[in-house]
């Protein structure tokens, strides 16, 4: 059926209940059917380098099917149960793939940033009780190995840590040195360490050593913190997963085994996984993946457009930071195959939308979702009515509420085009226990089932969703509240400007005022007097416009490519801090702000003789952020 309106999904809906379009009841099993059909096609490919003719490993449905079942079987092996979790903390690879899949098969899968540090590895892999680790052995150029075996000395309840050898994907000579000048590890961790290679080569390929339940469970834990900076576990179930698959087919009207999707988005993220991997699980067509960074790989922005005529997908997922990026690059190859993109992760510039459809001759379609959703919850329709500035209508078996907070403090329903906080139900949200910890679910939910996402927005007269902010990203000015999108998007207009990120840095009058940080085009030049009289020009409102703006000369991100406003926000309390102290003639300094989980952002002060609390006190409790001294 074509879906291209709310009309085609309620006619969806009324077919059948969700649950009973499932001919496959896991993620194993959904594996298993779709090498009943495609076995032989190709599955996954992967390609170490951003060289469009480096080497690169494909996988058939077959053999993918092999690996997974020797990968499950080898953690059953290793003392794995239905309840156990496996963490997996790998750059992008085709093993981070197979223990995904089998993870959700042995027991509860839980993908972790390699680019966490050290000690937020370790919370997290406590936070979920984790067994079994599979990460990366040591390279040359990276610490992830060292920072997993730091990591580990804090967990002990972690029994094997198994070792990914990426060497394997490097050519010739490369292939040959990097062993040789490999750091060494010095592990004081308890675990037992394996080879991944030599614990799927111990293991049966041919069928699983334990039956596959195919009850509806937790299967995965994924962290999430978005931008707010503080990482909380979401679950994911069997059916949520599934759900993500079967929609995203769906949305992709005609698609079939013999497209391809180009994925440069990392695989401890729910955007790689579900929209895009848990879809080829679902329809057998091919999935790439580009360097172990994905986009932020050296050297695939330079030759994105040659990957793309190498591989000729049919389907792209981008971020607007990466559609930034790319804009900036020329279109040097054939890009015929690209039908159309998914664009994800944050609202995209109109402007930035409408550029990279005329250069790429591609559809973009906005969408939106969430890790406390399984991801997608809502697109615009490819065959229906696109809306420029909106993330489209709700995904069959999804509905949305938006509400608002009355005088008396109760929930009430927005009327349409009124906007309020984003509330959502669909297979993919856990109702009642999203997160892990339960303190964490408290007034997390309207009328029990749906999800309160703390994002802003309105549904229009044609029920397209519309973003207009983070609750927490609110500029609150003298009581009046600001949405910071309303200066982004008029910054972002401007020609020189690649992103534009604004915060509230403190007052100490009216609490917070806005301020911009601004990355501009690389080769183009452009004064903040300019971009100043720009934002006056085109900012409607005139408390939303910044009184500070600053360039950089790369924006902070998440590893997803969402701007990270934490560190814009820590940039800000520092500057205006510092230049208060230095007004009041101290010489106490701001060396670094914190995110203190009781006092939120807090400045941190050297205590020293110089430095006399009571005197700082009377500069910087006029601010609302906390300051401390250590």
């Amino acid at each position: 059926m074509k879906w291209d309106s709310i009309a085609s999904s309620e006619m969806i809906e009324a077919e059948m209940p969700f649950e009973k379009r499932l001919d496959a009841k896991s993620v194993y099993a959904l594996l298993s059917r779709t090498v009943t059909k495609y076995s032989g096609r190709p599955a996954v490919s992967f390609q170490l380098d951003s060289n469009p003719r480096a080497k690169a490993e494909t996988l058939n449905w077959g053999q993918l099917l092999a690996r997974v079942t020797q990968a499950a079987n080898g953690f059953k092996s290793l003392g794995v149960s239905q309840d156990h979790k496996i963490a997996y903390i790998l750059p992008i690879c085709t093993e981070a793939v197979i223990t995904f899949v089998a993870g959700t098969a042995s027991g509860v899968v839980v993908p972790i940033s390699p680019l966490l540090e050290s000690k937020q590895m370790a919370g997290i892999l406590k936070l979920a009780g984790v067994k079994v680790v599979v990460t990366m052995k040591a390279l040359p150029k990276t610490d992830v190995a060292q920072k997993v075996a730091e990591a580990l000395e804090d967990c002990p309840a972690v029994t094997h840590l198994v070792e990914v050898d990426l060497v394997k994907y490097l050519a010739f000579p490369k292939s040959w040195i990097a062993p040789l000048i490999r750091p060494k590890v010095t592990a004081k961790h308890t675990a037992t360490v394996i080879a991944f290679d030599d614990l799927l080569a111990s293991q049966s390929g041919t069928s699983l050593s334990f039956k596959d339940d195919n009850k509806d469970r937790t299967a995965a834990m994924f962290h999430t913190g978005g931008t707010t900076g503080t990482p909380k576990l979401a679950q994911h179930t069997l059916n949520g997963m599934l759900y993500q698959g079967w929609v995203t087919n769906i949305v992709l009207t005609g698609w079939s085994e013999k497209d391809s999707v180009l994925c440069p988005l990392p695989l401890f993220h729910v955007f790689a996984v579900y929209p895009n991997l848990m879809n080829s699980l679902a329809t057998g067509s091919h999935i790439i993946f580009i360097t172990p960074q994905g986009y932020r790989g050296e050297g695939v922005f330079d030759n994105f457009w040659k990957l793309v005529e190498r591989w000729k997908p049919a389907f792209l997922s981008i971020v607007p930071t990466a559609a930034a990026e790319l804009m900036q690059r020329p279109i040097d190859a054939d890009v015929s195959s690209l039908k159309y993109s998914l664009c994800g992760s944050a609202p995209l510039p109109v402007e930035l939308f409408k550029k990279f459809e005329s250069s790429t001759g591609i559809k973009i379609t906005e969408g939106y979702g969430m890790t406390e959703a399984t991801c997608n919850i809502s697109v615009n329709p490819i065959e229906g009515e696109r809306k420029i500035g909106s993330v489209g209508i709700p995904l069959p078996y999804t509905k949305i509420k938006i509400i608002k907070v009355n005088a008396k403090g109760s929930l009430l329903e927005c009327k349409t085009s009124e906007a309020g906080e984003i509330c959502i139900a669909n297979p993919g949200v856990v109702a009642g226990n999203t997160y892990t910890d339960p303190e964490k679910n408290k007034k997390l939910y309207y009328k029990k089932d749906y999800f309160r996402t703390g994002d802003l927005g309105y549904l229009d007269e044609d029920g397209y969703l519309f973003i207009t902010g983070r609750a927490k990203d609110l500029i609150i000015r003298g009581g009046h509240n600001i949405d910071p999108a309303l200066a982004e998007e008029a910054l972002a207009s401007h020609p020189a400007v690649a992103m534009a990120g604004v915060v509230g840095q403190p007052d100490a009058r009216v609490g917070e005022l806005p301020c911009a940080y601004i990355e501009i085009i690389k080769g183009l030049d452009v004064s903040i007097a300019e971009l100043t009289k720009h934002a006056e020009d085109n900012i409607g409102e005139k408390a939303a416009v910044p009184k500070y703006l600053e360039l950089v000369a790369e924006m902070p991100k998440t590893p997803i490519g969402k701007i990270f406003k934490p560190e814009l926000r820590k940039r800000a309390i520092k500057r205006v801090y510092n230049e208060a102290l230095e007004k009041a003639e101290l010489k106490a300094r701001v060396h670094e702000v914190i995110d203190n989980p009781q006092k939120g952002l807090t400045a941190v002060i050297a205590k020293n003789e110089v430095n006399d609390a009571k005197q700082i006190g009377k500069v910087l409790d006029k601010f609302i952020f906390a300051w401390e001294q250590n």
